[in-house]
Protein backbone atom coordinates (compact mmCIF):
# COMPACT_ATOMS: atom_id res chain seq x y z
CA UNK A 1 0.00 0.00 0.00
CA UNK A 2 1.04 3.50 -0.12
CA UNK A 3 0.22 6.72 1.63
CA UNK A 4 -1.73 9.44 -0.08
CA UNK A 5 -1.72 12.83 0.88
CA UNK A 6 -4.18 15.20 -1.06
CA UNK A 7 -4.01 19.03 -0.86
CA UNK A 8 -5.81 21.83 -2.95
CA UNK A 9 -9.40 22.24 -2.16
CA UNK A 10 -10.91 24.99 -1.11
CA UNK A 11 -13.59 27.52 -1.70
CA UNK A 12 -14.59 28.95 -5.88
CA UNK A 13 -17.16 30.58 -7.63
CA UNK A 14 -18.78 29.01 -10.02
CA UNK A 15 -16.98 28.92 -13.24
CA UNK A 16 -14.23 28.50 -11.48
CA UNK A 17 -11.20 26.13 -11.41
CA UNK A 18 -9.18 23.88 -8.98
CA UNK A 19 -6.17 21.80 -9.31
CA UNK A 20 -6.18 19.08 -6.21
CA UNK A 21 -2.72 17.08 -5.89
CA UNK A 22 -2.59 14.14 -4.32
CA UNK A 23 1.53 13.03 -3.04
CA UNK A 24 2.28 9.78 -2.65
CA UNK A 25 5.39 8.11 -0.36
CA UNK A 26 7.07 4.99 -1.31
CA UNK A 27 9.04 4.31 -4.35
CA UNK A 28 6.16 2.10 -5.74
CA UNK A 29 3.80 4.91 -6.69
CA UNK A 30 4.65 4.40 -10.62
CA UNK A 31 3.46 0.91 -10.28
CA UNK A 32 -0.13 2.14 -9.39
CA UNK A 33 -3.16 3.14 -11.49
CA UNK A 34 -4.63 6.36 -9.59
CA UNK A 35 -8.00 7.53 -9.43
CA UNK A 36 -9.99 10.45 -8.16
CA UNK A 37 -13.17 9.60 -6.27
CA UNK A 38 -15.59 12.41 -4.65
CA UNK A 39 -18.55 12.24 -1.83
CA UNK A 40 -20.86 14.66 -1.36
CA UNK A 41 -22.69 15.11 1.97
CA UNK A 42 -25.68 12.04 1.75
CA UNK A 43 -24.39 10.35 -0.97
CA UNK A 44 -22.48 7.73 -1.95
CA UNK A 45 -18.77 8.16 -3.06
CA UNK A 46 -18.35 8.40 -6.89
CA UNK A 47 -15.88 7.78 -9.59
CA UNK A 48 -14.13 11.08 -11.02
CA UNK A 49 -11.14 9.99 -12.67
CA UNK A 50 -8.54 7.21 -12.95
CA UNK A 51 -4.94 7.08 -15.13
CA UNK A 52 -2.71 4.40 -15.81
CA UNK A 53 0.60 3.73 -14.44
CA UNK A 54 2.64 5.72 -17.19
CA UNK A 55 -0.04 7.95 -17.50
CA UNK A 56 -0.97 7.32 -21.03
CA UNK A 57 -4.75 6.23 -20.54
CA UNK A 58 -7.38 7.98 -18.85
CA UNK A 59 -11.01 7.40 -18.27
CA UNK A 60 -13.70 9.99 -17.10
CA UNK A 61 -17.24 9.97 -15.52
CA UNK A 62 -19.39 10.52 -18.56
CA UNK A 63 -20.36 13.77 -16.94
CA UNK A 64 -17.04 15.03 -16.28
CA UNK A 65 -14.98 14.75 -19.01
CA UNK A 66 -14.35 17.73 -21.34
CA UNK A 67 -14.30 20.18 -17.53
CA UNK A 68 -11.82 17.86 -15.41
CA UNK A 69 -8.49 16.21 -16.23
CA UNK A 70 -6.30 13.95 -14.88
CA UNK A 71 -3.04 13.28 -14.98
CA UNK A 72 0.36 12.08 -12.68
CA UNK A 73 4.03 13.15 -12.67
CA UNK A 74 5.74 9.91 -11.59
CA UNK A 75 8.90 11.98 -10.64
CA UNK A 76 7.44 13.94 -7.87
CA UNK A 77 4.84 10.95 -7.03
CA UNK A 78 2.18 13.33 -7.61
CA UNK A 79 -1.39 12.84 -9.27
CA UNK A 80 -3.47 15.82 -9.86
CA UNK A 81 -6.71 16.64 -11.15
CA UNK A 82 -7.38 19.96 -13.30
CA UNK A 83 -10.97 21.16 -12.49
CA UNK A 84 -12.60 23.97 -14.94
CA UNK A 85 -16.09 25.20 -15.28
CA UNK A 86 -16.69 24.43 -11.67
CA UNK A 87 -19.97 23.70 -10.87
CA UNK A 88 -22.06 23.99 -7.52
CA UNK A 89 -23.08 20.39 -8.14
CA UNK A 90 -19.26 19.36 -7.86
CA UNK A 91 -19.09 20.56 -4.09
CA UNK A 92 -17.93 17.34 -2.28
CA UNK A 93 -15.03 15.98 -0.63
CA UNK A 94 -12.33 14.64 -3.28
CA UNK A 95 -10.11 11.31 -2.37
CA UNK A 96 -7.50 10.10 -4.58
CA UNK A 97 -6.73 6.18 -4.09
CA UNK A 98 -3.91 3.80 -5.58
CA UNK A 99 -5.73 0.67 -7.73
CA UNK A 100 -4.71 -2.61 -5.89
CA UNK A 101 -8.14 -4.61 -6.93
CA UNK A 102 -8.20 -5.37 -10.49
CA UNK A 103 -10.91 -8.20 -10.05
CA UNK A 104 -13.62 -4.72 -9.53
CA UNK A 105 -14.73 -2.60 -12.10
CA UNK A 106 -12.70 0.60 -11.64
CA UNK A 107 -15.91 2.49 -11.23
CA UNK A 108 -16.28 1.03 -7.84
CA UNK A 109 -14.00 2.46 -4.76
CA UNK A 110 -13.23 -1.25 -3.62
CA UNK A 111 -11.20 -1.13 -6.80
CA UNK A 112 -8.95 0.55 -4.82
CA UNK A 113 -7.00 -0.55 -1.65
CA UNK A 114 -4.79 3.07 -0.43
CA UNK A 115 -6.94 5.94 0.16
CA UNK A 116 -6.16 9.77 0.64
CA UNK A 117 -7.80 11.51 4.21
CA UNK A 118 -9.47 13.73 0.97
CA UNK A 119 -9.86 17.52 0.36
CA UNK A 120 -12.96 19.69 0.11
CA UNK A 121 -14.13 21.39 -2.49
CA UNK A 122 -16.68 24.02 -2.33
CA UNK A 123 -18.01 25.52 -5.05
CA UNK A 124 -20.26 28.94 -4.49
CA UNK A 125 -22.78 29.68 -7.21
Amino acid sequence: QVQLVESGGGLVQAGGSLRLSCTASGRTFSSYPMGWFRQAPGKEREFVATISQSGDSTLYAGSLKGRFTISRDNAKNTVYLQMNSLKSEDTAVYYCAARENYGVTVYNPAAFGSWGQGTQVTVSS
